[in-house]
């Protein structure tokens, strides 16, 4: 079901970029969402693979959860990381399906994916590809995908409706989804609805 609200989508998108941007060129910056290595630390991802994941990466992680808690990837698995920020879900996820899986990440702060592309090339993996893109239109054929995974991003995408459609579209028979993200219990206010600092954190 759309959430119908009075707000304008391009203005939300840009203050989204604008926020991801400075996460990705201010990491040390306080931020009213936790970030960084230690945070995905707290989230207990897998110290191991993390630990080769470099702080171009790691220092502007942004997550909410772990979609590694869902389950672990396996080799040679096909996976799109949506919302992928500077990359370090994307990063851990190369290592889980390596060496013949491959995981493509896609972003809409350009600033988030100079850091993914470095990280990706500091660590020397080539089975990881960074892509621009918005969530509600993938660029990806159908059934591309065994799994598709996401932190904290779902939650910023006003049309939930086209973004889970494009999920399925893209996911192979049988795939599957590990989300991390936010969620209320009570439904927000038309005001709150409409302002953008709630939807962009």
């Amino acid at each position: 079901m759309a959430v119908e609200v009075e707000i304008d989508v391009d203005v939300l998108k840009a203050e989204i970029r604008k926020t991801y941007a400075s996460v990705s060129e201010e990491p040390e910056k306080d931020f009213v969402f936790p970030t960084g290595r230690a945070w995905a630390l707290d989230l207990d991802y897998p110290a191991d693979l993390l630990s080769r994941v470099p702080d171009t990466a790691a220092a502007s992680f942004a997550g909410v959860a772990n979609p590694f808690s869902l389950g672990t990837l396996e080799l040679g698995e096909r996976v799109l990381d949506v919302g992928c920020g500077a990359g370090t879900d994307s990063l851990v996820a190369a290592q889980m399906i390596a060496p013949d899986g491959r995981v493509t990440g896609i972003d809409m702060t350009p600033q988030m994916l100079a850091n993914a592309r470095r990280a990706a090339a500091e660590m020397g993996l080539d089975n990881v590809e960074f892509i621009e893109s918005e969530a509600e239109q993938l660029p990806f054929p159908d059934e591309s995908f065994d799994v598709v995974i996401s932190n904290g991003v779902i939650d910023l995408i006003p049309d939930k409706d086209a973004e889970f459609s494009e999920l399925r579209r893209v996911l192979r028979p049988g795939g599957r989804i590990q989300l991390a993200d936010v969620t209320i219990q009570n439904p927000v206010s038309e005001e709150g609805r409409r302002d953008i600092d709630l939807w962009t954190g």
